[in-house]
């Protein structure tokens, strides 16, 4: 595989390891790194000698000396770990420095940033690469493969769960900021949404039941499947049996009253998706439109209960 040199934006954040060692896996180099905070000692594991910016103005300028000195010093891709809302910025970013961007998801918040983000693809000639990793999963895939054979009339009854305990640092930070993260919708439950969306087919009708800064829940119909969805970064509603064991995060996805696993294989999924961006074979700006477009329209919707459809826990908040 042809190596290509990679710059980083976001190089302190909590996904970005699993970035650099996706770089380094698949035998790229990285060059430069972006940060407004330099905890960034975690290079040292991958790549020491890649240049350190806490301040865009010079990273840019840097980017810029490099395309000039011709193709083998230029940076070929910008992999995107910044916050939510910084991301149209920085996709702009790279594709003005004649790179491709491979962007974390959500690639926006808003349906009509995409509009102009692909915009920009036609107007540079470069690519807008991103992460769907629970796609590339072997048990998710096995799971669409099944559902495709299974006859079109069926509909799946499925209750999500997602609990992730989180500190008071949370809504302090820019991921308890609507505005900057897209809430627990998009934040959160964005892996999901479009994990369902792409083996349960598109969406009929959508309603949230209950919203709060930590807790959201509501239902989905698609077109194989009714979902009732449960997010929340409260560690009280992990289960008992499963906080007595020193953890703060539950995980279920129950199809037809029948626990779907897919707790394992998550390593190397960033790496493959690399693999696969870098054969040309990556997900595009295209693959995005289902789930930003559903979590902008869950973000914004009006609360309404409807008790026949809602989640188990929804119980505990009556």
């Amino acid at each position: 595989m042809k190596q290509h040199n990679f710059a980083l934006i976001g190089a302190a954040g909590y996904i970005a390891p699993r970035h650099f060692q996706a770089i380094k896996e698949t035998g790229q180099h990285l060059v430069a790194v972006l940060d407004k905070s330099d905890s960034v000692g975690v290079l040292d594991r991958f790549f020491p000698q890649a240049a350190l910016f806490l301040e865009p103005e010079r990273f840019d300028r840097h980017i810029y000396k490099l395309y000039k000195k011709g193709d083998t010093a230029k940076v070929h891709y910008f992999s995107i770990c910044s916050p939510n809302y910084l991301h149209d910025s920085h996709i702009r970013l790279a594709l003005r420095n004649h790179a491709s961007a491979i962007c974390e998801k959500p690639v926006v918040l808003n349906p009509w940033n995409l509009d102009a983000l692909a915009e920009i693809e036609k107007e540079t000639g470069q690519s807008i690469f991103h992460i769907l990793q629970l796609r590339l999963h072997p048990a998710i895939e096995a799971l669409k493969s099944k559902i495709e054979k299974e006859e079109n009339n069926k509909i799946y009854d499925i209750d999500l769960t997602y609990i992730t305990g989180r500190g008071k640092w949370y809504h302090y930070s820019w991921k308890g900021d609507e505005a900057k993260s897209g809430g627990l919708i998009s934040n959160i439950g964005v892996h999901f949404f479009d994990m369902l969306t792409y083996i349960f087919g598109d969406v009929k009708e959508y309603r949230v039941h209950y919203k709060t800064e930590s807790v959201v829940s509501g239902f989905l119909q698609l077109q194989r499947a009714r979902v009732r969805w449960f997010l929340s970064i409260d560690e009280n509603f992990v289960p008992e049996e499963v906080r007595l064991q020193g953890k703060r995060t539950y995980r279920s996805i129950e199809i037809d009253n029948q626990e779907f696993e897919f707790s394992d294989g998550f390593t190397d999924l960033h790496t493959l998706s690399y693999e696969k961006i870098l054969q040309g074979k990556g997900f595009v700006l295209a693959d995005a439109y289902p789930y930003v477009v559903l979590c902008h329209e869950l973000r914004t919707a009006h609360i309404s209960r409807q008790k026949d459809m809602e989640h188990p826990l929804m119980k505990l908040l009556s």
